[in-house]
């Protein structure tokens, strides 16, 4: 009897702990604490799951960030909080809106902006990413543009899911014109890269995590990275045209031009900003020699590539104006 008594009482003191701390997520020393002193859930990713039991989120668990057996990722550690940091506050019972409360966000919160809480400084955020992404094609990352521009990593990536856009082919573009607003306007013009088809990607020519290079360039030069391309122009040549192999950019604009072959400028005009005095023409053209005026066959079609075809230049020995 004095047994079954003791059960009885253990059993009602356990159902009015219960009744008091029922709404409460369950926190104890062997979940863990930071270096601030806040303590993990002890049921990781079960306890965020009671409220955000939903998509987007849901879908990190179709992810790499999700592998618990691999300890390399978040979820081999606190889970979910090994990113947003641990938040006893924000696991406390949802307040009550009617009454004016307000849900505490939880340590860390990601992104641009976000429609519940004000997000976390950019350093504090990247700051967690760069714990395990800081080599590689990120070695560049402190001192790029994009890091004092204070761009965070989320404002490019979604890791919760389970295919970046950023990282798909098709998508990538799309995400880079949130704030390159000027080259959607460019690839939209008639000579263009395959861009929008996804046959060649803004990271194809530029690292956004930083580079050596100007521009986030990923290489040193505009010219090393077009030859990855377009090797047939990197020579040497016999005759070789100076613009050429000074800078690219000086004649073509990789993001898209009204000109064929992505000219700056059409021909016999592009040429005239240099060849101006010597050789022919000695003067510059203008539209006055178009038909039914005239037809100079130096302004018609190809302009002045109709003889100077070998333009980015030539091992002719007789090929000193790239005529062959």
């Amino acid at each position: 009897m004095i047994n079954a008594s003791n059960r009885k009482m253990k059993l009602s003191g356990a159902l009015l702990l219960l009744g008091i701390f029922g709404s409460f997520p369950v926190f104890a020393a062997d979940g863990g604490t930071d270096e601030a002193g806040r303590e993990y859930a002890l049921k990781g990713a079960k306890t965020c799951l009671k409220c955000h039991d939903e998509y987007p989120v849901k879908n990190i668990f179709q992810t790499p960030h999700v592998q618990k057996a691999d300890k390399r990722t978040p979820f081999a550690a606190h889970e979910c909080e090994s990113c947003h940091g641990a938040s006893p506050d924000h696991l406390i019972e949802p307040p009550k809106k009617d009454q004016g409360e307000k849900h505490k966000p939880p340590h860390l919160v990601f992104g641009l902006k976000s429609k519940n809480y004000k997000v976390s400084s950019v350093d504090d955020q990247n700051k967690v990413c760069l714990g395990c992404h800081e080599s590689g094609i990120r070695m560049h990352w402190r001192g790029s543009q994009h890091q004092s521009g204070d761009v965070p990593c989320a404002a490019c990536h979604a890791i919760h899911q389970p295919k970046d856009p950023v990282l798909v082919k098709t998508d990538q573009a799309e995400v880079c014109f949130a704030c390159h607003t000027d080259k959607r306007a460019q690839l939209r013009r008639r000579s263009r890269h395959p861009i929008r088809e996804g046959k060649v990607v803004c990271a194809d020519c530029h690292n956004p995590h930083g580079s050596a290079g100007r521009t986030l360039l990923v290489k040193n030069t505009v010219n090393e990275t077009c030859y990855q391309c377009h090797a047939e122009k990197r020579g040497p040549f016999l005759w070789e045209h100076q613009p050429v192999r000074e800078d690219c950019t000086n004649c073509h604009n990789p993001h898209g031009s009204t000109q064929q072959r992505m000219l700056v400028q059409r021909t016999p005009f592009l040429c005239n900003n240099c060849h101006s005095e010597r050789f022919h023409p000695s003067t510059l053209r203008d539209g006055s020699g178009l038909p039914p005026v005239g037809a100079d066959n130096r302004l018609l079609g190809k302009g002045c590539l109709n003889c100077h075809s070998k333009i980015h230049g030539s091992n002719h020995p007789s090929g000193p104006r790239f005529t062959r």
